[in-house]
């Protein structure tokens, strides 16, 4: 299952706190919960950091389109093997991309 909730910067963390809560307790099926979120130390990151229950439920910060990819791919594996996953295409997609060896085909050249 999948669920989400949205925080602002107007948002107070002491009441969005027990959403939070509840959605984990929602989610948790008994094989563990991964919470996802963008910035490391921002205010989502830092209520996410107050749900954790080490290998229970656990948290990974920075995400990206390809890092969320990779989570939903893997979701049926073991939690530690999603989180592996989900970090390894954080990294692996962040490329300096090289400059294409074939013909432009927006400018024909």
């Amino acid at each position: 299952m999948l669920l989400q909730i949205g925080i602002t910067l107007h948002d107070d963390p002491q009441k969005v706190l027990p959403q939070a809560l509840k959605l984990v307790k929602q989610l948790d099926q008994g094989d563990g919960v991964l919470v996802l979120t963008d910035v490391y130390g921002a205010t989502p990151s830092n209520i996410a950091a107050r749900l954790l229950i080490p290998g229970r439920v656990e948290g990974v910060a920075g995400v990206s389109l390809p890092m969320l990819v990779r989570a939903l791919t893997y979701r049926k594996e073991r939690l530690d093997a999603v989180i592996s996953k989900a970090v390894s295409g954080g990294v692996e997609g962040v490329i300096h991309m090289p400059p294409a060896s074939i013909t432009n085909a927006a400018t024909g050249s």
